[in-house]
């Protein structure tokens, strides 16, 4: 009876399996883990529904199974931050098999719609839109730095809270920096020889596939860039080698803190890590620093290392006589994705310590990414053919506690991160809990008839988080989520009443929780 049982479960399971290997199945890990990239504006080959996932299926599972994509260079190990791109265990299994069993359509009738993008990344309408005037690229045989000078226009001194970065040709477009003329006087350089931008202070800078730099607006936590009036806003653009003849017309999108909002703390950004010195000869794999010693207690938003392609590890940190602390590891650097990374919680380095940087370059043969075959001598310089160790930084003057704040938590409910377009709404949402009251665990299950993003969440009778059990985009039907009564740390909570709330998209659901003792 028990072997029979036992087979009947086993044919239960394999069916499952088997019906699991359609596309309607996967298309939510593609929504959720790809197509931010990949899709019809953005830069990756679109993804966004069947007929354009099949012809990449064979470079989808060599990605995947390589761990190329999604793409995420800093060693989660050593550090984490806000935005990692990750794709579960079980998320690329799935993938995996379903492309192992023939990528089967099935029936996509009742397949959420995948979401809507738009060329923009924040879809809601800036406070000020600043466009380059168009410009034909004057990089011919040798790399071309260009500084735009872009009039704000604005009559009274304002306070950035974001923006957004949009490469008007985006395969031209090497990297930026954007640097603030408070005087409004400095005019544009078009000869391409514009190496050093000009300018009173940095805003930060932009590479392909960056995210908008959006800072922390909620009561007691505000921070920004100020911009005086009349300042011009100088942008170089850096067009690479033979990109001659092609037209770019790139932009930012600024949005502002109402006037009068106060309380609103100045974010500071400047490549503090530079080392100009470099000296790579061919056939060679050498390693070059650089340091900084902390003038004033500062607490690190986040962090931009630069290099170009024969850099293949990068590693920042601080440290004094007693202690160091890790700010980021490239393990394999990869010229083609960089940009600012985002500390969960910001990062405190006190006075005295010292900025450290380190970055490995392999001239040789065996870098796949040398662009001379065979090797030759590189030295430091602008053009990407050069190299570069170039660490930036945003940050904030230190106050007491910004150790604890989270940047995550703050930035994952802000209206500018969420604005793009998608079906939140399930149309059958139902929850339970059981047993209720309980000892040892609980079962919290929901329905969907839909593909959502789900939360659950246990909170205390003072309103504390005490534990997330979820925070992943879910697929249509029954799910259920086991609490063991710890919470986030693992602990033991004390016997009492406490609250779960499920979010699934636009809708919630809530209910009270008794706990019959505290576990042993």
């Amino acid at each position: 009876m028990k072997k029979k049982l036992l087979a009947l479960i086993i044919l239960l399971v394999a069916g499952n399996i088997v019906g699991q290997t359609k596309y309607g199945d996967v298309a939510p890990i593609f929504y959720n883990r790809c197509a931010s990239c990949h899709n019809q504006i953005s830069h990756g080959a679109s993804l966004l529904n069947y007929s354009q996932i099949k012809p990449h299926l064979s470079d989808i599972q060599a990605y995947l199974t390589s761990g190329y994509m999604p793409p995420w260079t800093p060693d989660t190990t050593y550090t984490c931050f806000i935005h990692e791109r990750h794709v579960t265990t079980a998320e690329k299994n799935a993938i995996l098999n379903w492309i192992a069993n023939g990528a089967v359509r099935g029936d996509t009738t009742s397949i959420q719609p995948p979401p809507v993008y738009t060329r923009y990344q924040i879809n809601t309408t800036p406070d000020l839109e600043l466009t380059i005037p168009t410009f034909t690229s004057n990089a011919s045989t040798t790399d071309s730095h260009v500084c735009f000078s872009l009039p704000t226009g604005l009559t009274q001194d304002r306070v950035i809270r974001a923006f957004e970065v949009v490469a008007g040709n985006p395969s031209i477009v090497h990297h930026l920096i954007l640097n603030v003329d408070t005087t409004g006087t400095v005019g544009s350089n078009l000869s391409g020889n514009c190496f050093t931008p000009p300018g009173d202070f940095s805003m930060g800078g932009y590479a392909p596939r960056a995210e908008p730099c959006i800072f922390p607006n909620a009561p007691g936590v505000k921070m920004g860039i100020r911009l005086k009036a009349g300042s011009n806003i100088i942008m170089q653009i850096h067009y690479p080698a033979g990109t001659a003849g092609e037209v770019d017309s790139t932009k930012i999108r600024l949005y502002f803190y109402p006037v009068g909002t106060s309380n609103i703390r100045q974010i500071h950004a400047k490549t503090i890590l530079e080392n100009n010195a470099l000296n790579i000869p061919a056939n060679t794999v050498k390693t070059f620093t650089a340091k900084y010693t902390v003038p004033n207690t500062m607490s690190v938003f986040s962090t931009f290392p630069h290099s170009h392609h024969l850099a293949t590890k990068v590693l920042n940190y601080a440290y004094s006589v007693y202690d160091t602390i890790p700010l980021i590891r490239i393990n394999k650097w990869d010229f083609d994705f960089q940009g600012f990374y985002t500390f969960r919680k910001l990062v405190k380095v006190p006075t005295g310590y010292t900025l450290f940087a380190s970055h490995v370059f392999d001239n040789t043969s065996n870098n796949l990414d040398n662009p001379n075959n065979p090797p030759l001598n590189v030295v430091s310089g602008t053009s990407s053919s050069d190299e570069m160790l170039h660490d930036a930084f945003q940050w904030l003057d230190y106050r007491e506690g910004d150790e604890f704040i989270n940047i995550d938590s703050l930035l994952a409910k802000d209206p500018l991160l969420n604005s793009i377009k998608q079906n939140t709404t399930a149309t059958n949402f139902k929850a339970y809990a059981f047993p209720n009251p309980f000892e040892n665990e609980i079962s919290i299950g929901y329905e969907l008839n839909n593909p959502l993003k789900v939360s659950i969440e246990i909170y205390s009778v003072l309103g504390t988080n005490v534990r997330t059990l979820t925070n992943n985009f879910e697929s249509a039907g029954l799910h259920e989520v086991i609490w063991d009564g710890k919470n986030n740390e693992g602990g033991s909570l004390a016997g009492g009443t406490y609250f779960y709330i499920i979010k699934a998209g636009d809708n919630q659901s809530y209910g009270k929780l008794t706990l019959l003792s505290e576990k042993k």
